[in-house]
């Protein structure tokens, strides 16, 4: 029987590690975090275990619905159909229908139904075009015209890629179509992701599988005939390795060894994200989502996450999520949490003054922040993304830099993951149990 060791603990490498133990192989899963998760880390409040960053599930998930179903927990997943708002200039809109969308006020009627129009046919108009090597910006502005771009789509792709809005491919906008929509029925867990990640959990121990939290990867070593893992106080020996932390962080482990060498860095830039959790004593406006837009706010989205989960797993609170995507380096992801917590309570407050909110309304702010959250990919990188396998070592690389052109997701991260394990079956045919009999997806 092979070893083994899937490193981070996030999406990706749960099901990767989920799927190799039900297939009868001996794992081991290692988080340099206390939590397993990932971005699917929670905290205690009160006798309520909530979310750090909010998460839901879509109909066409198929990967990560078949993990839930697999974990026994599909009892514990409902729908709800939720609303889309927009926030331009100060102003709420609703942006959910025609009618809504002929009332958006911050574009002219003529842009109004072109926009309407380009946005139903844009699968059609994507078709045979080399969208990985078209900048969305080129694209957009000649679809909608400069000025719903300037003043609508560039804010957009801004708040979440920064400088990089513009030169992003169009492909991997154009491959976000058709998961989300305005009105859109989105799925939660009644118990939560840690009711998620503790299913997995159990199911790895009951599989045999060993979990190592509080033990980040200090350096990984090719070796004859595997890979040696380098933890603070223990070298583990193991036939393969897969690994599922992003790629800066991959790059620290393989520093000063063989596997640097062989390796090809596609040099991706990162965006972190800084993000609030609001308990309201009342609900905002009945919308799930709603991007903020010259507002005068720092943060570019509000998440009313009541609007999909009953207030009795946030202790009948509101629970809002606002946030911020940046770059780990920026001051903005260095600041102290509490400066954040009193300038961004403003910043909502004054968004809403038609329904009289109250720094009263407000029964506390929470801030987190995770440094790797999403990759801004390049012009062309379908040419450069990582192989799966990094050459000439027993290392199987599952991370979001290779989700590509799919969006970054847990539904991506778990086809991923799925695909990572069967091609490492593939490689090494005749060493993994189950091989015939494992079934795999595509990430939708």
């Amino acid at each position: 029987m092979k070893k083994i060791v899937v490193i981070g603990a996030g999406i990706a490498g749960l099901a990767s590690a989920h799927k190799l133990a039900k297939d009868g192989n001996k794992v081991i899963l290692i988080e340099a975090d206390s939590q397993l998760g990932g971005l699917g880390t929670f905290f205690k409040h009160g006798e309520n275990w909530i979310d750090k960053f909010y998460h839901c599930q879509m109909p066409s998930d198929n990967p990560l619905l078949k993990l839930i179903d697999e974990v026994g927990i599909m009892d514990q997943l409902y729908w709800k159909p939720t609303r889309m708002g927009f926030i331009v200039d100060g102003k709420r809109y609703s942006f959910n229908t025609a009618l809504d969308l002929l009332k958006f006020k911050p574009i002219s009627l003529i842009e109004r139904l072109r926009f309407g129009i380009v946005s139903l046919s844009l699968r059609y108009l994507g078709k045979g075009k080399d969208l990985d090597n078209l900048p969305i910006e080129t694209w957009f502005k000649k679809l909608y015209g400069k000025n719903v771009w300037n003043k609508i789509l560039k804010q957009l792709f801004l708040s979440k890629f920064g400088d990089h809005a513009g030169n992003l491919p169009a492909l991997y906008i154009w491959q976000r179509l058709g998961r989300e929509k305005n009105v859109a029925t989105r799925g939660y867990l009644k118990c939560g992701l840690k009711g998620f990640i503790d299913a997995i959990e159990q199911k790895l121990i009951q599989y045999g599988s060993v979990i190592k939290t509080n033990s980040p990867v200090k350096q990984l070593v090719k070796t004859e005939d595997g890979v040696d893992i380098i933890l603070e106080d223990e070298i583990i020996k193991a036939d393969w390795v897969i690994s599922t932390v992003p790629i800066p962080m991959f790059n620290d482990i393989i520093h000063d060894t063989e596997i640097k060498n062989s390796f090809k860095d596609p040099d991706l830039t990162y965006q972190g994200v800084v993000n609030a959790l609001f308990f309201l004593k009342r609900p905002l406006d009945n919308y799930y989502w709603t991007p903020v837009v010259n507002s005068n706010t720092e943060f570019d989205g509000v998440v009313e996450m009541t609007e999909l989960v009953e207030k009795e797993q946030y202790g009948n609170s509101n629970m809002v999520y606002v946030m911020k995507y940046c770059h780990r380096d920026s001051d903005l992801f260095k600041e102290d949490e509490k400066s954040i917590a009193e300038r961004w309570k403003n910043q909502l407050l004054s968004l809403y003054p038609d329904l009289d909110f109250k720094s009263s309304d407000i029964e506390e702010v929470k801030i987190f922040k995770a440094p790797f959250v999403e990759p801004i990919y390049p012009l062309g990188y379908s040419k450069i993304k990582p192989k799966m396998k990094v050459e000439g070592a027993n290392i199987i690389l599952a991370t979001s830099a290779q989700v590509y052109p799919n969006i970054t997701s847990w539904n991506a991260s778990t086809g991923l993951a799925n695909r990572a394990v069967k091609y490492l079956y593939e490689l090494d045919k005749g060493s993994f149990k189950s091989v015939q009999d494992v079934e795999f997806e595509k990430a939708s």
